[in-house]
Order: structure tokens, then C-alpha cells, then sequence
């Protein structure tokens, strides 16, 4: 009978051990996850971005996974990237650059 109580325990401890896992490092990330994807469901044409490099940069034009922003007052320095490596986004609105989080 002993041995009965020792692995109750340690099924408890892996239970516990797997709900801490999930409540403190997989539900804040998925969350996260979800924030980026809408974020990146509004983005429009015009909008200012952040880009993971740590360039701000305006959205030109929009397809499925790339995104064509223009960095700095040069207007020829035009760049194709993914849309996951745009971080932040700040909307446009009525001349007016509002963040957007």
C-alpha cells in the first residue's frame, strides 16, 4: 500500500506542474499571438509600421503574406518583407498618427 500513495503524489505534482505550465507560459502566448494576428488584419495602405529590425517605416501596398513598406523620405527605398516581421502598427487617421495596441 505504500507504493500506491508515492504515485498518486507524483501524478499530482505532474499535474500541477503541467497546469502551471500552461496557465504562465503557453495561454500568455497564444494570447499574444492573437493580438498579432489581428493587429496585422487591419493593416492597411498608409499605415506606419515597426519592423522587427527596429525600422519605422510606411505600408505601400499589401498581399497575402508581404508586405511593401517605404522607409524615410527617400521615395525610392521601397522593401518587400513578410508580415510577421512587422511588430507594431500606427494607424492614420484624419492626418493624424493615432498607436494602435
Amino acid at each position: 500500500m505504500g507504493n500506491g500513495g508515492g504515485a498518486v503524489i507524483m501524478i499530482a505534482y505532474i499535474v500541477i506542474f503541467g497546469a502551471f505550465f500552461y496557465f504562465f507560459i503557453l495561454r500568455p502566448q497564444k494570447k499574444q499571438q492573437q493580438q498579432h494576428d489581428a493587429l496585422m488584419s487591419e493593416l492597411q495602405p498608409g499605415d506606419s509600421v515597426l519592423t522587427s529590425s527596429g525600422f519605422y517605416g510606411t505600408v505601400i501596398n499589401i498581399s497575402d503574406d508581404v508586405v511593401v513598406v517605404e522607409f524615410g523620405n527617400n521615395k525610392n527605398c521601397r522593401i518587400p518583407m513578410q508580415k510577421s516581421a512587422i511588430v507594431d502598427v500606427e494607424k492614420e487617421e484624419d492626418g493624424i498618427v493615432n498607436e494602435k495596441k
